[in-house]
């Protein structure tokens, strides 16, 4: 492990490492629940989606391990799900296609291959390293805000308000207060150096959950999405069969514009999503070089784009990098030893589904709250008062994202409004191709969204 992850060399150990891919682990399991929620919507067993997404997102992350050597995990993104479900699948079953998931995941299949090929055409390589270093720090604390709204929203310490938007939950809740008092425990243990802080904090956070359970100050309500906070066995343990290689390519042929605007929309979330995550992630551990740049970039992204025709191959929705992996940055993870933790953990949840659907969003919310807190910090690095186009289009990014609850939107509005200015600068000479092509396709998607 030492000489093929080099871990010496990155400042870790194995301890390190472990606790790290399990950090990663912990704060997106919630994945292995949601995804077959959301994916079912579409007509597809709920227990085949769910080995579906296990697998996936285990070959994805190994690849990132031995193929980029980086602590970051992937699996089905949430956002890509929902539209799989509801904007693709559910519009089209109510127009009589018959299985629309099929077509779906024709879609998704084709989005990787695409994605291969950008990458070894070193597109997706340039766009994360190309991006100006005002734009990166903002990206990097706008995620940092928008995982954290993730971690508040899943404990209902914010919650919809039709007058104000966004409001403040029930601070009575056994969520809300337990994830709170988790938060603390994080912060507490973070001051005195303990290691796998945040791991330590998760666990915490749902023994004393499960204790409000025993006491009945958390009730179990699953029309209200409160489940039990105990594993539950009484269904026996096994392995499901998903939807291998259900692809329609008749549809294709038929549809060739309404299935190019599907795997546009996919192709399009994905290929920014993964751009920010990855310059988010990379920026908190350390892994960019002197100027900026994230070595082995394009390993890292051709692990998305394989573990995207994976997942399509074995029924589930764009397999992308996940935020969550800061986390485990956050712990200490700073090699691909975290991300083989992370894989085989996914692996080893396909019999044990009951444990980890178990652990509730609010006792993974503290993680995310404290990972937000160290990402936010990227703000320092800001600089506003030199170049108005870096500042303008870093604060675009940094404030979209969790106001519009998308990294892909947050990156979108940083890119366009950074070309804009520079060409009233006169500056045409300093955007580089890559920032204009990310602007091109930004300008698409606007016009699709002002269509649609």
């Amino acid at each position: 492990m030492e000489s093929f992850f080099k871990l010496k060399e990155h400042g870790t150990d194995a301890k390190t490492e472990i606790i790290g891919g399990i950090t990663t682990f912990l704060s997106m399991v919630y994945i292995l629940a949601v995804n077959p929620s959301i994916l079912s919507a579409a007509g597809m067993n709920t227990a085949g989606i769910f080995t579906a997404t296990c697998v996936s997102a285990a070959f994805a992350t190994l690849i990132m391990a031995f193929l980029a050597n980086y602590p970051v995990a992937l699996a089905s993104g949430m956002g890509l799900n929902a539209y799989f479900a509801f904007s693709v699948c559910i519009p089209m079953a109510e127009a009589g296609v018959q299985d629309p998931f099929k077509i779906a995941l024709t879609a998704i299949l084709v989005e990787g291959i695409i994605f291969v090929i950008l990458t070894f055409c070193n597109f997706r390589e340039a766009l994360v390293n190309d991006i100006p270093e005002n734009l990166k720090h903002g990206i990097t604390a706008g995620i940092g805000l928008f995982i954290a709204i993730i971690g508040m929203k899943g404990a209902g310490i914010v919650i919809s308000d039709p007058s104000t938007i966004v409001g403040l939950g029930d601070v009575s809740s056994a969520p809300f207060v337990l994830a709170m008092i988790g938060f603390i425990i994080i912060g507490i243990l973070y001051h005195y150096n303990v290691t796998g802080y945040i791991l330590w904090g998760i666990l915490a956070t749902w023994i004393l959950g499960m204790i409000a359970q025993a006491v009945g100050w958390y009730t179990v309500d699953l029309e209200a999405g409160a489940a039990s906070l105990f594993p539950d066995f009484s269904g026996g343990i096994g392995i499901a069969k998903p939807e291998l290689f259900a692809f329609d390519f008749g549809y294709v042929g038929s549809h060739i514009v309404e299935f190019a605007v599907i795997v546009f929309s996919f192709l399009f979330v994905d290929l920014f999503d993964t751009a920010g995550t990855l310059i988010g992630v990379a920026s908190k551990g350390g892994f960019l070089d002197e100027n900026g740049n994230l070595p082995k970039a394009k390993e890292a992204l051709l692990s998305d784009a394989l573990g995207t025709i994976a997942g399509a191959c074995l029924g589930t929705s764009t397999v992308t990098s996940y935020v969550e992996s800061s986390a485990g940055v956050a712990a200490g993870a700073r090699t691909g030893m975290a991300s083989l933790v992370t894989g085989i953990l996914f692996l080893i949840s396909l019999p044990l589904a009951p444990v980890f659907i178990a652990i509730p969003s609010f006792a993974t919310a503290p993680a995310l709250m404290f990972v937000g807190l160290l990402m936010v910090s990227a703000v320092q690095k800001m600089d506003f008062t030199e170049d108005v186009a870096g500042a303008l289009a870093g604060y675009l990014a940094l404030t979209m994202m969790p106001f519009t609850y998308s990294i892909a939107n947050g990156i979108m509005f940083g890119i366009l409004s950074f070309v804009i200015i520079r060409i009233f600068q006169g500056k045409v000479k300093d955007i580089h191709p890559v920032m204009w092509i990310s602007a091109g396709l930004f300008i698409i998607r606007v016009i699709q969204l002002m269509t649609t």
